[in-house]
């Protein structure tokens, strides 16, 4: 089984980077500005989401080439925005620019209950990177009914990009309900249920008319070159069936996402012009041979730069947690049903603070 993904390790490669290149080495991190009480941290809230922005102290002070560096990285990072989609679903694609589709050329009432409901259920699928919750995988239950879903494409003046997105042969508007409508289809990103094939039972677009037992026996065969720094198999490639046999479909470039990884290529190498040593230098570099070739072995010798690097997080964490004190102020406690228990007021500071934990961690 995958366990760790590409575009999650890019793009928390480029944050610890940045981070670790960008900040100054002994001062804390200074926030005058956030003692600012009229800052508005919460924007906005709907269903189980609390959306919050945050503030970049000291982003004034750096020099041109940092500020360069943060640029490149961050255009680096959404560049590969619809990869990370199209890992969580194969046809997420598909659904978010019909919904966007409908936001921007719909004619009709947009002043009704119906509408409101459509506009919540398209901000969640755009916070999730999909149609699949982001915590419980379960797909997202829209609060409309099929029947004003086509009324809002029939009332849309614009031409929807199924042709380019679409099984042949499928109407792009039932295809659509039926994703978003249909309780069968893609019920759980990832289903970890017991005593089911978590392969063939999951949405998440890693594997294509595999089992469970054919992938694990696949990636079983493969063996280390050096046993004591194994790599993982599977890393970043598509698992799927031609002609009868398993192959894998490597992400780079050349390969599979190839015009979204050019580009995350072309941005990374504009960083190495501006990178601030020889360290961080040799990091991009690593990852830009990463993505041009596609070799496990490239990724490890990256991993490995990281953790010579050894990144620390203290200021940063420590940032977070005073905003998220901040964030959380004020909020009524929810208790609302139709929130996931195991989910409740979350938010991006406590996700972005756990993953920096994990992966120092695992450094």
């Amino acid at each position: 089984m995958k366990h760790i993904r590409f575009l999650s390790i890019f793009i928390i490669t480029l944050f610890t980077l940045s981070m670790w290149a960008c900040a100054p080495k002994t001062a804390t991190v200074a926030t005058p500005a956030d003692e600012v009480e009229d800052f508005q941290y919460r924007m906005e809230e709907f269903a189980d989401l609390y959306i919050a922005r945050y503030r970049v102290p000291g982003f004034d002070e750096l020099t041109l080439n940092q500020k360069k560096l943060v640029y490149y990285l961050s255009e680096s990072a959404l560049a590969g925005r619809d990869i990370t989609w199209d890992q969580n679903y194969k046809y997420n694609l598909a659904v978010r620019r019909t919904l966007e589709t409908i936001v921007e050329g719909y004619t009709g009432d947009r002043n009704t209950d119906d509408f409101a409901a459509f506009m919540v259920y398209t901000k969640r699928v755009w916070f999730s990177n999909g149609i699949h919750h982001h915590y419980s995988t379960a797909k997202i239950v829209p609060g409309f009914s099929e029947d004003y879903f086509k009324q809002l494409i029939a009332g849309t003046s614009a031409d929807f990009p199924w042709h380019k997105m679409m099984p042949q042969g499928k109407d792009g508007a039932t295809f659509i309900s039926e994703i978003i409508f249909d309780p069968t289809i893609a019920p759980k990103k990832v289903n970890l249920a017991p005593g089911v094939d978590q392969v063939a039972t999951s949405a998440i677009n890693f594997y294509d008319g595999v089992t469970q037992a054919e992938a694990t026996a696949f990636y079983a065969a493969k063996t280390d070159a050096d046993p004591k720094h194994p790599v993982q198999h599977g890393l970043n490639s598509l698992l799927t069936r031609e002609n009868g046999q398993l192959v894998e479909k490597v992400w780079k470039v050349g390969g599979m996402y190839t015009e979204a990884i050019e580009q995350i290529v072309f941005w990374l190498e504009k960083a190495i012009t501006v990178a601030e040593n020889i360290e961080q230098q040799t990091a991009f570099e690593l990852l830009v041979k990463y993505y041009k070739s596609g070799s496990y072995e490239e990724a490890q010798k990256l991993f490995l730069q990281i953790e010579r690097m050894k990144p620390g997080y203290k200021r940063t964490a420590s940032y977070l947690k005073k905003t998220n004190a901040k964030i959380e102020k004020g909020f009524p406690k929810r208790t609302d049903s139709s929130v996931v228990k195991s989910h409740e007021r979350k938010t991006r500071s406590d996700v972005i603070g756990k993953t920096l934990d994990v992966f120092e961690q695992r450094l």
